[in-house]
């Protein structure tokens, strides 16, 4: 056991020297809000999408397409477990606040945190599953995350009927560029066209940078936390004991018992789970007017807290399953 701990310990030194590089960066002025922004776009737009697709191109046989299936009923079951624990276990009596506490909970960070993890871990068949994770978190980001955030289904202004917010709401969880790269990756899968390397190396190469470039993001990001109003709230503890520990092991035990032992999945799908809260938290406090401040506080605070469960849990099942 204490050798997948430290296999799992290790990724996550890694990350965090690389979260060091970005506050560095930002306290000694290196660059700014501006940079930081566009890198955040390139990720968004460029680098994630590449990820994905880069991670599907293998040849297509049926027990992949099989446990693929099963990666996606999880990923739904997963998201669906969280919307769960926010509304049972999250309660304030501001409702900015318990606002962000729920986005914070039910959406990990299971891009920028768990991508370079499961591919470090588990190489390109880790972020097979993980791309998964991705589309349905994408999907709920514009669907129930929107409705979460500001109590309607889109951020349309005006008065539109409810079937019309439905349609909108479920177009913007369709064309973003995460679900987008899912879909290319699987019509590439499905079909098992190789990229010709004029155009596959390229692609490999962007999704090289989903390791540094997230990172840095977080660690320029923490050097702004100001987390002292966190750090003596017990609901938000209770938050992210849940969202950091409870949530990865209550998926891992319904995947034991549903009869799951594909070792690659399980420690993708439980990396993702183990994620802090994801970076999205703030930014849809700040576009709907929530409690952006304590967004921070949480996703900051999460993140540094993660540097020592994510290797316990993931370490644990890591050593459970092989």
């Amino acid at each position: 056991m204490l050798e997948s701990f430290l296999i799992v310990a290790k990724q996550v030194a890694i990350l965090f020297l690389l979260i060091g590089v970005g506050y560095s960066c930002n306290k000694f002025k290196i660059f700014g809000e501006d940079t930081v922004r566009g890198m955040t776009n390139m990720m968004l737009y460029v680098v994630t999408p590449c990820i994905i697709v880069d991670s599907f191109q293998r040849p297509f046989n049926v027990n992949d397409l099989n446990l693929l299936g099963i990666a996606l009923f999880v990923a739904i079951l997963y998201h669906a477990l969280n919307i769960f624990f926010a509304h049972t276990c999250v309660f304030e009596k501001e409702d900015s606040r318990q606002r962000v506490m729920r986005f914070g909970l039910v959406f990990s960070n299971a891009g920028y945190m768990a991508f370079p993890l499961q591919e470090a871990i588990l190489g390109k068949e880790g972020l097979f599953f993980g791309a998964i994770i991705i589309a349905v978190f994408n999907i709920l980001l514009w669907t129930y995350g929107v409705w979460e955030m500001s109590g309607r289904l889109t951020t349309a202004e005006g008065s539109i009927s409810k079937g019309r917010q439905i349609y909108l709401a479920l177009r913007a969880g369709i064309i973003n560029p995460g679900t987008i790269g899912v879909i290319l990756g699987l019509i590439f899968f499905f079909s098992s066209i190789k990229l010709p390397e004029v155009v596959g190396r390229p692609v490999s190469l962007l999704a090289a940078l989903n390791t540094p470039v997230p990172m840095i993001i977080i660690g320029f990001y923490l050097a702004n936390a100001k987390i002292g109003k966190v750090l003596t709230d017990w609901r938000a503890y209770n938050m992210m004991f849940i969202r950091l520990i409870v949530v990865p092991v209550v998926l891992f035990v319904l995947l034991y018992f549903m009869g799951i032992r594909n070792h690659v999945m399980v420690v993708a799908l439980v990396i993702a789970a183990s994620a802090p809260a994801a970076a999205a938290t703030t930014m849809f406090s700040a576009k709907f007017g929530k409690d952006t401040l304590h967004s921070v506080a949480v996703v900051s605070y999460s993140t540094l807290i993660s540097m020592i469960t994510m290797p316990l849990v993931v370490g644990f099942v890591y050593w459970l399953t092989k």
